[in-house]
């Protein structure tokens, strides 16, 4: 009989999945966090032995588990064949065809370049070699609603146009061929940075998405690159450092994870030997106050992935968090592969109130509070940190364009003395920003409280009053 479980981590906007089967109890998972106790339970709970562990491709946006897995388990670890030169870790590689046969289910690999050269699905045929599909997991190829982006892999020499024509071949050639009952299990969910327009659903079928999906209409090779290359977000600062690092036989996480608690002054001096201080608690509360230098990145939001948009991997880390969450803040941390959690400050606002010297404010500005600043300040620079198609929607007049992931990077293009104003949609990416550019030493730095959001509404509310008039 066959077993097929689904994980689904939001914080990431990411799905692994253990499948088995309990006559033989074999098992494999699929595309697994880093933090892989989960997996282990399951399998344990319900007869099984994972036996492999398998990669669609190498992963940009989090630190797969494969490696944890296989330490624990003596799992194989299967990668498609186009990984073979790359990997720096003994693999079994299969390619187009190959089944991996865990009892009465068998796994049948299909080579499906496209998101990255080496992508490959899995077909979950439940009662044999020749027995009708169940499902597809679809790893970063076919999403529901999207598919997988074909641009991330242009700065190692692969070019967007050259992966996506192939990802449309695969497609095509591939996973539309499947049945249309064949249901779909990909990689990621609605706010994954891997594609642009992807749903909030966990499971399709392939006969729902060749019917709804705007990149499977009818539509000619050059067409298809069109769509899927335009309107893609930038990808996030972490994302080669991820994708590198899960080819390489790195150090694995702890089975518990530490973090020790840090003194005011401890903290200091790791700021000043080079560590960053970031501060998980919401935006309203860092803005009442916070310890000079930190970057606010809120824990309630995607904390780990805007985290690796404004610092540089392999950065020293120091956390501020709400009590109880410093273990919780370093795992999901670690999934993206920042390992290097130092410490945290221990009792945070009593260090705060004990030490008002060290804190200091953010400054928000509501809508009215913005236009009478910039009224008021003639040399203001706005900057709107959205990504790309956010911002061909509407933006305001004036703004400088630098995305949230390009900000650190850019940073030199802005003057640490004229005074600034940092926008987004609705307020939790500019704290992040207007923290960023006050740890890097800007002077006059605010943001607005509900973003572009709240400023399009205010300009809509004004019209609709002026005509009424």
């Amino acid at each position: 009989m066959m077993f097929l479980r689904q994980y689904y981590l939001g914080c990431l906007s990411h799905a692994s999945y253990l499948v088995g089967d309990t006559s033989t109890g074999r098992a494999a998972v699929i595309d697994p966090q880093r933090d892989v106790d989960e997996y282990l339970a399951d399998a344990a709970a319900n007869g099984l032995t994972i036996t492999h562990v398998i990669e669609t491709h190498f992963h940009a946006d989090f630190l797969s588990g494969h490696l944890e897995l296989a330490q624990r388990t003596g799992a194989a670890i299967v990668f498609g064949t186009a990984a073979l030169p790359t990997v720096e870790f003994p693999i079994e590689a299969h390619g187009n065809g190959d089944m991996i046969v865990l009892g009465d289910v068998v796994l049948e690999i299909l080579e499906t370049p496209g998101h990255t050269p080496e992508s490959i699905s899995v077909v979950v045929r439940p009662n044999g070699a020749g027995s009708t599909p169940h499902a597809v997991f679809t790893g970063d190829t076919l999403f529901i609603g999207d598919v997988g982006r074909p641009d991330l892999l242009s700065a190692i020499g692969f070019t967007a146009d050259d992966l996506a024509r192939q990802l449309y071949h695969s497609l095509h050639t591939k996973l539309l061929s499947l049945p249309d009952e064949t249901l779909v299990y990909p990689a990621h969910g609605a706010g994954s940075a891997c594609g642009k327009n992807l749903s909030t659903e966990t499971v399709s079928t392939i006969g729902e998405q060749r019917a709804t999906n705007y990149a499977l209409a009818p539509m000619s090779e050059d067409e298809f690159v069109d769509a899927v290359t335009q309107g893609q977000s930038v990808a996030p600062l972490y994302f080669l450092s991820a994708a590198i690092k899960n080819r390489s036989a790195h150090e694995l996480l702890p089975d518990e994870v530490e973090v020790p608690s840090l003194s005011l002054a401890e903290v200091q001096q790791a700021m000043a030997g080079g560590a960053v201080v970031i501060d998980s608690r919401d935006d309203m509360a860092f803005a009442l106050g916070h310890l000079r230098g930190s970057v606010n990145v809120g824990y309630s939001g995607r904390f780990a992935e805007y985290t690796g948009e404004v610092m540089q991997p392999g950065t020293p880390i120091v956390l501020v968090t709400d009590p109880g969450l410093e273990r919780e803040a370093a795992v999901r941390l670690a999934r993206i592969g920042f390992d290097h959690v130092i410490g945290a400050l221990a009792e945070p606002l009593r260090a705060f109130v004990e030490h008002p010297d060290a804190v200091e404010r953010l400054s928000r500005l509501t809508v009215s509070e913005f236009e009478e600043r910039r009224r008021d300040v003639t040399d203001l620079v706005l900057v709107d940190i959205r990504n790309p198609g956010e911002v061909a929607l509407g933006s305001i007049p004036g703004a400088r364009h630098v995305s949230l992931p390009q900000l650190l990077t850019r940073i030199d293009e802005l003057d640490r003395e004229t005074p600034t104003v940092v926008f987004c949609a609705g307020g939790y990416r500019s704290a992040i920003a207007s923290s960023l550019l006050r740890s890097h030493g800007f002077t006059d730095v605010s943001d607005i409280i509900g973003g572009y959001t709240a400023w399009a509404q205010a300009r809509s509310t004004e019209h609709t009053a002026g005509g009424v008039r």
